[in-house]
């Protein structure tokens, strides 16, 4: 049974008595940086990586910038004709699993190939590859449609090739929750691990929704900030002045392993992963519950499941989109769970420099959890400069924090309704 404690720095509770999970190897794609060191670094030090859209000719559009990734290749992972076989989403996932195994230093020779997965997010999958051949098709005839469109489009082929690239033969399926995927895709190598049915798990989420339709689309339903003029602050989560959220591109995957076939590795240990909560707003189809109840739920169950209280989570890395009304919906949530305790604990939103990866942001901000308790520094958000009224929390404005991390937190919520949440500790052996 978890024992309560009342100290914020008391030792978390081991889950249940099942087998533990940590994770030992991080990978990320983003506008930023696609290597972590330097992704962490400029992170920290609040920069932007929202700029000018170059993937899409923006002239008939509203929005003309987006957390795009530049100059991105697969140059030294991949045979260059083999990247051409890959939609953009399974690209940014492959680079980011590449460098998640080579972190890990895991040696699949060495290991029960048959016991090592992957389950990876994504919400739209791909969607580069849709609108090519579909303009294909109408301009040149259905028999010049590409007959590697499936293989490129269907949400599982990042997981497929990163399965088929180190020889695995776990379990290895995608999880498509929206916003949530990435999220709901770690709960389900948490679990798989936890139940015995694998020992090592590459997870996380990829994205790759900056296209004409998807810049439309998403434009057309107002989500996004039309600030043009100066697209570096046009991501600004719980402030005032806020108008909708950026969309961003990306992948952030992750290592999952069993402890003690860590352990027997001498494996680096980046964090423990506690916890695992996922629910269902069970309202609209787009907008959050005002009162964040579906998330607070899935908050709550993250930390039951963790045998943690509210009052040990010294940090929370929210959904924070820059949407007037999820912003609120998250901010009442946090509280509804914390209680007295969300005055006191440190929050922020790091989408504020990324912009929105959808499907692929709950995979970049574990990794964002693990860099956190690892410097113990909290990245900020940044362009919080006349913080909402309704949103009265400590979002970490502008300047990176240093601070204690024990235990942190991850949200993830997305359209259908759909709530995540992990939470991750410092293994202290």
């Amino acid at each position: 049974m978890a024992q309560e404690s009342n100290s914020s720095t008391a030792t978390p509770t081991v889950y249940k008595g099942e087998r533990r999970v940590v994770i030992t190897g991080v990978g990320v794609v983003t506008p930023l940086a696609v290597e972590v060191q330097e992704f962490w670094k400029r992170l920290t030090a609040g920069e932007s990586g929202v700029g000018k859209i170059t993937l899409v000719d923006t002239e008939k559009y509203k929005v003309h910038f987006a957390g795009e990734v530049y100059d991105f290749s697969l140059e030294g992972i991949t045979d260059p004709r083999e990247e051409k076989r890959l939609d953009r989403f399974t690209q940014f996932a492959v680079h980011a699993g590449h460098q998640a195994v080579n972190d890990s230093k895991l040696d699949f020779d060495a290991i029960d190939r048959t016991r090592c997965g992957v389950i990876l997010g994504s919400g739209i999958g791909g969607l580069v590859e849709i609108e090519n051949q579909i303009e294909r098709m109408l301009t040149k005839g259905p028999s010049r449609v590409s007959p590697f469109t499936v293989p490129k489009m269907m949400v599982n082929a990042a997981g497929g090739n990163i399965s088929i690239t180190y020889g695995l033969k776990g379990p290895n399926y995608a999880v498509a929750t929206a916003c949530a995927s990435a999220t709901n895709a770690m709960g389900d190598a948490l679990r798989s691990i936890r139940l015995n049915e694998t020992d090592v798990v590459i997870t996380g989420g990829s994205e790759a929704a900056l296209t004409r339709m998807g810049l439309a689309a998403f434009q057309n339903m107002k989500a996004l900030s039309m600030r043009n003029e100066e697209p570096t602050k046009a991501s600004r989560p719980f402030d005032k002045d806020r108008d909708g959220f950026v969309l961003g591109e990306g992948a952030g995957v992750l290592v999952f392993e069993e402890l003690n076939h860590a352990i027997a590795r001498g494996a680096k240990i980046y964090g423990e992963v506690l916890g695992y909560g996922t629910t269902s707003d069970a309202g609209h189809i787009t907008a959050p519950d005002p009162d964040g109840v579906g998330a607070a739920a899935a908050m709550s169950a993250a930390l039951a499941d963790a045998g943690v209280g509210p009052e040990q989570i010294d940090y929370i890395n929210a959904h924070g989109t820059s949407t007037p009304l999820g912003d609120i919906a998250e901010t009442k949530a946090i509280k509804r769970v914390f209680g007295e305790h969300a005055f006191k604990t440190t929050v922020s939103s790091t989408k504020s420099a990324l912009g929105h990866s959808l499907g692929a942001s709950g995979g970049i901000e574990a990794v964002i959890l693990c860099k956190s308790i690892e410097t113990q520094t909290i990245a900020p958000t940044i362009n919080l400069d006349n913080q909402d009224p309704e949103c009265d929390l400590n979002y970490t404005p502008n300047v990176a924090a240093s601070k204690e991390v024990k235990l942190a937190m991850s949200n993830s919520f997305g359209f259908g309704g759909h709530n995540a949440c992990i939470v991750v500790g410092r293994y202290d052996g």
